[in-house]
């Protein structure tokens, strides 16, 4: 926090140039056939070398919209209120009759082989889910995320966008605390994420969400901690054979977060003056 003081604007163009990073990665998790590169361009108004579905276009510029919107202004209490608002965003232009409204009627849905609650219960068990949220103070605060999640996740409120919804929403809590956003990264949603809803569902224990959740908060705390104090940031790769370690202990060590690595386009960096006997 008191590296933080005084670098607010730095801090803030971080988080800004993220959004691409998320917005792939989250529409990626739903299965966007977008590329990062994709999305920059998208997001930058330039024209695509490759035809794309329309509806994944809006997926990029509506879940950009959301982020910008609440890095800019991010005050705004945790309601149900707010939630629709956020969703309509998400849905404009790509489902109009769902966006920000929960589901009802016979509006089922299922992922995988889970059903989502019964429709005509979403509302009061949304209810219940922020008022849980805004109650159960003493709970660690990322248990507190976590259980949100994962009970968000297994409601799924909506009839689309459940997902995107529910990282945004890990991101505006994070952020009322003062905390910088995460990227739940595509690339392990099979081995990292998901397989965290299955055992949530059968199980009710989020403790793997707890412990995601850490480790990406540690990442994005040691990115932005690393751009206001080193003097140079290189590519994890070249840092190893600068200093002798070997590229798969690095990586290993960058996934826990035992060394103060972190993400930018999908490749790993760090401060070239780390040194390996910090290890």
């Amino acid at each position: 926090m008191a590296l933080a003081k005084g670098n607010e604007p730095l801090l803030k163009e971080i988080a800004l140039a993220e959004i691409p990073e998320m917005v792939y990665n989250s529409n990626a998790i739903e299965n966007s056939t977008l590329t990062l590169e994709d999305t920059e361009k998208i997001l930058a108004g330039d024209t695509l070398n490759r035809k794309v579905n329309v509806r994944e276009i809006y997926e990029a510029k509506n879940l950009a919209k959301i982020t910008e919107n609440l890095l800019e202004k991010n005050n705004h209490p945790l309601n149900v209120q707010l939630i629709l608002d956020l969703h309509k965003t998400l849905l404009t232009h790509i489902d109009d009759s769902a966006a920000g409204r929960f589901r009802s009627g016979k509006e089922w849905v299922r992922v995988g082989n889970h059903l989502g609650a019964n429709p005509q219960f979403v509302p009061a068990l949304m209810q219940d889910l922020i008022d849980d949220y805004h109650t159960k103070t003493e709970r660690y605060f990322l248990d507190t995320i976590a259980y949100f999640h994962a009970e968000f996740e297994t409601i799924h409120p909506f009839v689309d966008g459940n997902g995107r919804m529910g990282r945004v929403l890990i991101n505006l809590q994070l952020m009322h605390l003062g905390l910088p956003p995460i990227i739940i990264q595509n690339k392990s949603k099979n081995t990292e994420y998901y397989p965290l809803f299955s055992q949530y569902q059968t199980t009710m224990k989020f403790a793997g969400f707890t412990a995601l959740f850490a480790v990406l908060l540690q990442e994005s705390l040691h990115k932005r901690i690393t751009m206001l104090i080193a003097k140079k940031i290189i590519p994890l790769a070249l840092w190893t054979s600068q200093n002798g370690v070997k590229p798969n202990v690095a990586a290993n060590k960058a996934k826990r977060q035992t060394i103060p690595a972190f993400r930018m386009r999908e490749k790993w960096m760090i401060a070239q003056e780390y040194k390996f006997s910090d290890l």
